[in-house]
């Protein structure tokens, strides 16, 4: 059974940080997988912030993200992060953790249920 759990999120002031954690289970081979964040604010699309390839760890991001939040992972156990610093109002959403694959035979996507970040003064 695959699982994918953030943590981290919270009420945050303007400027201020937060890291973000996912911590997946169950699923192989782990370090194959491209692992990505998003958010979504209700009402709007889903929104890609981050991401980071599997095999390769190229990562890249959004353009609010750039330059702000980085994206890593630790292969080892399992896990993704998003370090995000001088935080905004509009950076307000719920994140999820989600992990994609594409290969010759299928293509997998497996989501958490998300962290809700909160950027207010």
């Amino acid at each position: 059974q695959v699982q994918l759990v953030e943590s981290g999120g919270d009420l945050v002031q303007p400027g201020g940080s937060l890291k973000l954690s996912c911590a997946a289970s169950g699923i192989p081979q782990f370090s194959t997988f491209d692992m990505r964040w998003f958010r979504q604010i209700p009402g709007k699309q889903r929104e890609l912030v981050a991401v980071i390839q599997g095999n390769t760890y190229k990562k890249s991001y959004s353009q609010s993200a750039k330059g702000r939040f980085t994206i890593s992972r630790d292969d080892v156990a399992s896990m993704l992060y998003l370090q995000m610093n001088y935080l905004r109002p509009e950076d307000t959403a719920k994140y999820y953790c989600n992990a994609h694959q594409v290969d010759s035979h299928k293509t997998s996507d497996y989501w958490g249920q998300g962290t809700q970040v909160t950027v207010s003064s």
